[in-house]
């Protein structure tokens, strides 16, 4: 059995560009939306003539639609998976454009009949519906209010929790931007890590979960999470994810 040393070597040594998350197979699981939103986007990509992929990531998940509408424009900010995502989207045609999550929009006002994004950092919504063409579609798989709260608890000790991700905020704000909002479904889901080294790949590659994580600043409540793993088995905590689907007026 590896040591806590040694598997905070291997949880530094991993990669963690893009959004694949192949390499915590065996390691940990995570339940997934009933939904199914790659499939969901995939339906309606087949359907959209000019459609935009807002916070891409590298691009893994729009890259598997099964057909690219006429035109497909994907934004992402950080430039290492700005390099992945245009990788991968290349077979399909779609481009990529670097824009930050708090950026304006460097598209034209009504361009798009189809706006979706994965995980989005943040929502601009008055710059969603600036870009959505009349009868446009935003669709959107998010993170709620509260995920992963008992490992942020556990790193970090008790954290309140705002409403900046609740899904009827969401609502609210995409209604005040002169979107008509038809559907918003939330799901709480299992996820489970079997070592130390899976959580530290996580909390580096997501890391608005420990804000400023790094394995030094954490050690001690990291050993003592490894402890705990190792007596009592997986950790165990909530992700929370809501899906979004919102109109522009035609």
């Amino acid at each position: 059995m590896a040591t806590f040393e040694e598997l905070v070597a291997e949880g530094l040594s991993v990669p963690v560009e893009g959004w694949d998350f192949s390499w915590f197979a065996g390691r940990a699981t995570e339940q997934r939306p009933s939904w199914g939103y790659a499939r969901l986007i995939g339906e309606r990509m087949a359907q959209a003539t000019r459609a935009l992929d807002l916070q891409t990531g590298g691009g893994e998940v729009l890259a598997s639609i099964p057909r690219a509408p006429e035109t497909l424009l994907a934004t992402e900010g950080w430039p290492p998976n700005a390099a992945l995502a245009r990788e991968r989207l290349a077979p399909l045609g779609g481009k990529v454009v670097e824009a930050g999550e708090d950026d304006d929009l460097p598209f034209p006002a009504g361009t798009f009949d189809l706006v979706v994004s994965r995980h989005p950092v943040t929502v601009r919504w008055p710059e969603v519906a600036r870009v959505l063409a009349p009868g446009g579609t935003y669709l959107s798989q998010q993170v709620g209010a509260g995920s992963l709260r008992e490992l942020i608890d556990f790193m970090m000790g008790p954290q309140p929790i705002g409403d900046a991700r609740d899904p009827e905020r969401a609502r609210r704000e995409a209604t005040a931007a002169g979107l008509t909002v038809t559907d918003l479904r939330a799901e709480a889901l299992r996820i489970e890590f079997f070592d130390i080294a899976a959580v530290i790949v996580f909390l580096r590659k997501v890391i608005w979960t420990v804000p400023h994580f790094t394995v030094d600043a954490y050690r001690a409540r990291l050993e003592a999470l490894h402890t705990q793993i190792e007596s009592t088995g997986p950790f165990v905590t909530q992700s929370q994810r809501f899906l979004i689907e919102a109109h522009k007026p035609a």
